[in-house]
């Protein structure tokens, strides 16, 4: 696993230096965690919260799978052939694409929470082989979340769920239970609420509110197979069995300073702020979001000079009063098509902030890849324009070699014109051969009727 030892050792920074702090962020790798504890502890509401106060990527299995086929992409098409056959998807694919996300460019850039792996079942990996594979990431997760819970409390608390059929919610026993909603406003009235001599009316009418609303859909709540008592023991007993003392391993092996256990008893509210001020509190960073500065309702911006030009967009979604967003060194070229070696001025509709700073994106594919991860673009020795080398001579003197050395050696890319001009050639060559034969055919029968027509007289 990570630890902050193993990470790459950046030089002395001064973090009063605007540039260097800019740079040191940039080269820092994102904060990964990883959520462990057993079935139904509440790792995906922990992980899912998680990831959206700490601008991280949430990876989890069904979450995995509903992105891909929404976005229709490779595995997603897989998965939908397989569902709409009846058939489970296999773990297989389901691992790799998780994999696959933890790979992505936005895992590389906002860091990620995992969760779900490594998984009970072991039928494409047994959990040594899962726990190795996340050893062995590229982007290792530097903390271990574990949630503890005993067998008898989580047992208790699994059987005691219910869920609405029509919206899926899942609601505790302490929500929908009339007995134990009774008995908790018994104990808080004698140990929180005894100083107190009035509730505030807001309280009051939501409390009455969700009275009111768990009243209407109690008898629609339904006990999955899955929450039914002899089932939850089961799974817990499986865990215990497969998965506890390949995970105690890996827990032995990380550094106890980013291993957090949380009491399974307490409500993910209270374990999410344990762990938000154990990160504060070792100064952990949190990604950084990158913001779109206009939106399809506001005004356009086109046919302004620059400086005009980020004048306005400088005042666009400010998170705090007069805090104006600063002109980056990009001015208004676009960071991506920079780094591909071409200058291209920037579309003011798709201007973007980032680390206080504004960029302006060319095309609406530019702006995907520099939101998903701008780091790339923005690293040193970034901007500077392209250098672009002609290399001629006659027939096989060595044009394509020495392009392609130089090319190596400094990270180009080979540009070959009898290749670019390839494809035009043969393209003017058919619409010739296209326009020969219809000439062709326009004179054969003109020909034709004339002979006709000689005949007719």
């Amino acid at each position: 696993m990570a630890s902050q030892g193993e990470k790459q050792a950046l030089p002395f920074t001064d973090i009063f230096d605007e540039d260097e702090a800019e740079k040191s962020f940039l080269l820092s790798k994102p904060t990964c965690f990883i959520v462990l504890g057993k079935p139904g502890s509440g790792k995906k509401t922990l992980a899912r919260k998680l990831a959206q106060i700490w601008k991280c990527i949430y990876i989890e299995a069904l979450e995995v799978i509903e992105m891909n086929i929404r976005e229709e992409t490779e595995y997603g098409l897989k998965c939908q052939e397989l569902l709409f056959k009846g058939q489970s998807i296999s773990e297989e694919l389901v691992t790799e694409m998780i994999l696959k996300k933890i790979e992505s460019p936005e895992a590389a850039h906002f860091g990620y929470i995992l969760s779900g792996l490594p998984s009970l079942s072991e039928e494409y990996m047994t959990v040594s082989q899962q726990i190795e594979k996340i050893k062995n990431l590229k982007l290792k997760p530097d903390f271990l979340i574990n949630i503890k819970c005993s067998d008898y409390d989580l047992c208790q608390r699994i059987s005691g769920q219910r869920q609405h059929p029509d919206s899926g919610q899942v609601y505790q026993r302490n929500q929908w239970d009339p007995k134990v909603i009774e008995k908790q406003k018994k104990n808080s009235e004698q140990h929180g609420e005894e100083d107190e001599e009035e509730i505030e009316e807001q309280e009051e009418e939501e409390i009455a509110e969700d009275s009111l609303k768990m009243s209407e859909i109690l008898h629609q709540l339904v006990q999955r197979p899955e929450d039914f008592l002899e089932n939850a023991e089961e799974r817990v007993g499986m865990y215990k069995d497969i998965m506890l003392r390949s995970l105690e391993d890996l827990m032995a092996e990380q550094d106890s300073q980013y291993l957090i256990e949380l009491d399974g008893n307490q409500q993910p509210d209270e374990l999410f702020a344990v762990i938000v001020v154990r990160l504060q509190s070792m100064g952990v960073l949190n990604g950084a979001p990158i913001t779109r500065l206009q939106s399809q309702q506001e005004e356009v911006l086109e046919g302004l000079e620059n400086d005009e030009l980020f004048r306005a967009l400088s005042s666009f979604k400010q998170v705090a009063p007069r805090y104006r967003w600063r002109r980056s060194r990009w001015g208004q070229a676009c960071p991506v098509a920079l780094k591909e070696g071409d200058i291209v001025m920037g579309d003011p509709e798709l201007a973007v902030s980032f680390l206080g700073k504004m960029y302006v994106l060319s095309t609406p594919e530019a702006l995907k890849k520099f939101m998903l991860n701008p780091r790339p673009y923005l690293l040193p020795p970034m901007p500077i324009p392209p250098c672009k080398v002609l290399v001629f001579g006659p027939p096989f003197s060595g044009r394509t070699t020495i392009c392609n050395l130089i090319a190596n050696k400094y990270k180009g890319k080979v540009l070959d014109m009898t290749e670019l001009i390839q494809l035009h050639i043969e393209e003017s060559r058919e619409q010739n051969i296209e326009q020969v034969r219809r000439d062709t055919v326009e004179k054969a029968i003109k020909a034709v009727k004339d002979r006709l027509e000689s005949e007719k007289q």
